[in-house]
């Protein structure tokens, strides 16, 4: 019984043991529970109470508190029919060039004439007159720039165009100097035949060493084969100057013998001569030439320099940096030191940083090219020499003109005469033509009125040529140029020069006067230019001169209201000159 009870009181207590363990079970604890896919609650803020700022108040700005006016519309104004007339007109010009791109310069010259055509009739005024003016002005600049009659015509007003020298980047800078180079200058220099003294120093290394990398090599080489144009005369005018032919490699120095070469200095041609110097050695500048850029010229007026140089420092090296800087700042170097010396000028920093290099690279390109061999330029091919035969020209000769009667193109005729700087030459001064050519040139242009050679052409007759298809080909009156040739009774014989009176053509009576300020033209009167030919005559062009008023038809509502009144017709305005500001000094 005992047993019994002992029994059922386990079996009671383990009972009561299982539903309490399975009560815990199955109550859920709120303190373990948390879905994964919540995050977990944040941290319970602080109960201290932080006070915030007021945000700003910002004043409304929409109209700034005006009321707008919306009753005026804010559009462009309508365009009038002048506006059209223009717009149209340029889609005709660029119409026209296509065609004159494709040779058929026929139409072209018809579209060009029809675009001027409607311009020039427009029966109202444009929307904004400055800039109708400017648009109308650029198109017929551009239609006279266009080679439609086979004519190459530069405007004489055009800037002259200059060369940038090839060595002006590297005058001021220094390079180092290779040492294994140093053995094989010294025995260059032993075995070196040379008018000019020929020294060695780290700076000429230098230069040695930059020429023979690759960039300093092509700009050697081309001044080297740009050379043979001009070398025979160079080596002639030196000698009978009586200085050193090495001071030919100072003209590869100063300009890479390019004769339209300028520096930022303004000094120009090929010896790089600025204005005063130039005009102290009978170098002139005219509106219409300067002799700076005429490399015989400049070629005897450098030769001459040089030799006073030398005459007054007694030393081809100070007259050398004298030649660059200035006479004047080489005395104040020896003055200041003590040292008549270019290499302890050079060391005591008392010239120009440019002059102190200006020596070595002259050195160093005479090294090289007397020892070619040791530097892998002995295979340069010079350019073949410019040969050319000199005449006076007596009356204002058109370049193109010259270039028909030699039977050239206009750029050897111009490369022949680089000291012109626009296309015409004046009287009484020299003209170059191809060797050979003097005679041809001279009886062709006889042929050509004194006073008509500023603008007239010739044109050599081949088989097949007549005086009708010669007139159509230069947009010329074919009974014009039958009174120009009287010479020609009944056909034209193939060689036979024709003379082909004025093509349409802006000519000017003189080119605008000017000068040169750091490497630009400035000019300070403008000509009113002369405009021959058909549509070309209504108005004349460009901008920078003084405008012809263009014809005009009357507006209808005036010609209604006229009483047997004839429309007005706008005079031409007078021609004008005047005065542009002076550019600021530096």
């Amino acid at each position: 019984m005992r047993t019994f009870s002992l029994t059922a009181l386990n079996c009671l207590s383990l009972a009561v043991a299982v539903c309490c363990t399975g009560c815990s079970t199955l109550t859920p604890s709120t303190k373990s529970f948390r879905s994964s896919f919540l995050p977990p609650s944040p941290a319970a803020a602080s109960s201290a109470f932080v006070p915030m700022e007021a945000p700003p108040i910002i004043a409304p700005v929409m109209y700034s508190g005006s009321v707008p006016n919306l009753a005026v519309p804010q559009f462009p104004p309508r365009p009038t029919q002048a506006d059209t007339r223009l717009r149209h007109a340029e889609d005709r010009f660029k119409e026209g060039k296509k065609l004159y791109l494709a040779g058929d310069r026929e139409g072209a010259r018809k579209l060009f004439d029809q675009a001027l055509d409607m311009i020039l009739n427009a029966s109202d005024q444009p929307t904004n007159q400055p800039t109708f003016d400017k648009r109308f002005e650029d198109l017929v600049q551009a239609i006279y720039r266009i080679d439609v009659g086979g004519i190459t015509e530069d405007a004489a007003n055009q800037e002259p165009q200059f060369d940038k020298a090839p060595i002006d980047d590297i005058r001021s800078l220094t390079f180092p100097m290779d040492p294994r180079i140093k053995n094989k200058v010294t025995a260059e220099l032993g075995a070196t035949s040379s008018q000019l003294p020929l020294e060695m120093s780290d700076a000429v290394l230098g230069f040695i060493n930059y020429f023979s990398g690759d960039r300093g090599k092509r700009t050697l080489i081309a001044g080297l084969k740009r050379m043979g144009r001009y070398k025979p005369m160079i080596s002639r005018i030196l000698d009978e100057e009586g200085v050193p032919q090495e001071l030919i490699y100072l003209a590869q120095a100063e300009s890479g013998f390019l004769p339209r070469a300028m520096s930022n200095m303004a000094a120009v041609g090929m010896w790089q001569f600025v204005k005063f110097r130039g005009n102290e050695y009978g170098l002139k500048q005219t509106a219409y030439t300067d002799e700076r850029m005429d490399p015989e010229m400049a070629t005897r007026a450098a030769a001459r320099h040089l030799r006073d140089l030398y005459g007054q420092f007694g030393d081809w090296y100070l007259a050398i940096a004298a030649y660059n800087c200035g006479p004047g700042a080489v005395d104040r170097a020896i003055v200041r030191t003590g040292y008549a010396d270019v290499w302890e000028l050079r060391k005591r920093g008392v010239l120009p940083l440019e002059t102190s290099n200006y020596v070595p690279i002259i050195l160093a390109m005479t090294i090289m090219a007397k020892n070619p061999k040791d530097y892998g330029i002995e295979d340069v091919e010079f350019d073949p020499s410019l040969e050319y035969d000199t005449v006076l020209a007596d009356s204002l000769t058109h370049l193109p003109l010259v270039a028909d009667a030699a039977g050239a193109t206009l750029s050897d005729i111009k490369e022949l005469n680089p000291s012109l700087i626009g296309n015409h030459i004046p009287s009484g001064h020299p003209i170059r033509v191809p060797r050979g050519k003097l005679t041809q040139v001279a009886m062709a242009i006889k042929n050509v009125p004194e006073d008509k050679r500023s603008t007239w052409r010739l044109h050599r007759a081949e088989d097949g040529d007549t005086l009708t298809g010669i007139a159509k080909r230069y947009n010329a009156n074919a009974t014009a140029l039958e009174m120009a040739n009287p010479q020609i009774v009944s056909s034209v014989e193939p060689g036979d020069f024709v003379v082909v009176p004025a093509v349409p053509a802006v000519i000017m009576a003189a080119r605008p006067a000017g000068y040169y300020y750091r490497g630009r033209w400035v000019t300070t009167k403008s000509v009113a230019p002369v405009v021959r030919g058909n549509a070309y005559a209504k108005r004349a062009v460009p901008s920078t001169m003084a405008k012809s008023a263009p014809v005009r038809k009357a507006p209808t509502a005036v010609a209604k209201t006229a009483v047997k009144a004839k429309a007005p017709i706008r005079k031409a305005a007078a021609v004008t000159t005047g005065k542009r500001p002076a550019p600021k000094r530096a």
